[in-house]
C-alpha cells in the first residue's frame, strides 16, 4: 500500500507547497490539519489555499463550520479518518497538511480521553479573574502551566476544569496517553520539515506583511463587527491581536507588530511538538531552506518507499 504522508513543519515553512507536489506525483488529495482552516470567512489570517492551489488537487477540512461555533479535536479526527478512509477507497492518496500538532497527534496516536465537558464547573472558572485563574493552574499542574501560554484562556479553563473534576493534573493524564496509546493502524508516515529558527522567523514576518496588504486587517474587522468571532475563533493568530485595535484599545502597528510575535512563539512551541514526531518509524525529515517543493517531493518518495518496503518486507516503488 501507498503509504499515506502527514506534512509537518514550522508555520510558513512550506508545508502546503509539499502538499500539492506530492498530490500531484501520487494522485493525492490533501486534509487540511488546521485548526482555524476549517472556519468560514477566516481565509487571509488562517493562509488558506488561494484558488490556484485549489484547483490543483482536491481539498478537504476547509471552511467546515461557521466562525461562531466550536470545533473540537474529537470533531477533527472523525472526520479525517472517514475522509482518509473514502479517498483510499477511491483509489487515491490522502495527504494530511496543517499546523495544529495537536491534530496530528491525534490523527497518529489516538485520543487523550478526558472527562466530558461541566457547564457548571466551566462557568465558574470562566468568572474568575485571569490572574486567579492562572495561579489556581500553576498550583494544581504546573507541568501544563509550564507549556502553555498564560493568554491562552481557553487551555487553562479545560486543564483545571479536568484537575477540579477528577483530582488529577490534566499533564499526567496525557502523559499517560502517551504511554498507552497504541500508534495508528492506518499508513500514516510523517514527512517533516526542518529549519533554523532565524529563517522560519524572516519566512513569518514577511508572510504577516503580505496578509497586512490582502487585506487581513479589513477581513477581521468584518468579521469582528458582525459579531462572527466565537470564542474558538477569535484566539487564531491574527484576528486574536486585531480585537484591542477594533475596540480601541492600542494602535494597528503595535498589534501588527503582536502578531509577528506571536507567530514567530507559536513556531517555536512546534518545534518542541516536532522533536516527538521525529523519531516515529518510517518518518522522513527534508532540510527545507534553499529546496522548492519540487525538490523536496522527489527526495520525499524515496524515503516514503523505503519505510513502507522495510516494514511490508517487499516493493512496491512509489512514482517519482
Amino acid at each position: 500500500m501507498t503509504p499515506w504522508p502527514v506534512i509537518v513543519g514550522p508555520t510558513a515553512g512550506g508545508k502546503s507547497d509539499l502538499a500539492l507536489e506530492l498530490a500531484s506525483r501520487l494522485e493525492g488529495e490533501l486534509l487540511s490539519a488546521d485548526a482555524f482552516q476549517i472556519y468560514r470567512g477566516m481565509d487571509i489570517g488562517t493562509a488558506k489555499p488561494p484558488p490556484a492551489d485549489l484547483a490543483r488537487a482536491p481539498h478537504h477540512l476547509i471552511d467546515v463550520v461557521e466562525p461562531t461555533e466550536a470545533f473540537t479535536v474529537h470533531d477533527w479526527l472523525a472526520r479525517a479518518e472517514a475522509l482518509a478512509r473514502e479517498i483510499a477507497g477511491r483509489g487515491r492518496v490522502p495527504i494530511v497538511v496543517g499546523g495544529t500538532n495537536l491534530y496530528v497527534r491525534a490523527l497518529l496516536d489516538g485520543l487523550f480521553e478526558g472527562p466530558e465537558p461541566d457547564v457548571g464547573v466551566r462557568e465558574v472558572l470562566r468568572a474568575m479573574p485571569p490572574g486567579e485563574r492562572r495561579a489556581e493552574l500553576e498550583r494544581g499542574d504546573p507541568a501544563a502551566a509550564a507549556r502553555s501560554d498564560a493568554a491562552d484562556q481557553r487551555r487553562t479553563v479545560r486543564a483545571l476544569e479536568v484537575f477540579r473534576q477528577t483530582g488529577t493534573p490534566i499533564s499526567e493524564l496525557q502523559r499517560q496517553w502517551r504511554d498507552d496509546r497504541a500508534a495508528s493502524a492506518l499508513p500514516w508516515r510523517v514527512v517533516g520539515l526542518d529549519w533554523a529558527p532565524e529563517s522560519v522567523n524572516r519566512r513569518i514576518n514577511a508572510r504577516v506583511r503580505r496578509m497586512v496588504e490582502r487585506g487581513l486587517v479589513e477581513e477581521a474587522r468584518g468579521l469582528w463587527d458582525r459579531g462572527r468571532l466565537g470564542p474558538q475563533a477569535r484566539e487564531a493568530i491574527g484576528y486574536k491581536q486585531l480585537i484591542p485595535v477594533f475596540e480601541g484599545d492600542v494602535s494597528l502597528d503595535d498589534a501588527i507588530e503582536r502578531i509577528k510575535i506571536e507567530s514567530r512563539r507559536f513556531a517555536k512551541n512546534q518545534r518542541t511538538w516536532l522533536k516527538r514526531f521525529r523519531g516515529r518509524p518510517g518518518s522522513v525529515w527534508l532540510a527545507g531552506e534553499g529546496q522548492s517543493a519540487g525538490a523536496l517531493a522527489q527526495q520525499a518518495l524515496p524515503g516514503l518507499d523505503r519505510a513502507e518496503r522495510e516494514r511490508e518486507g517487499g516493493p512496491p516503488s512509489l512514482p517519482s
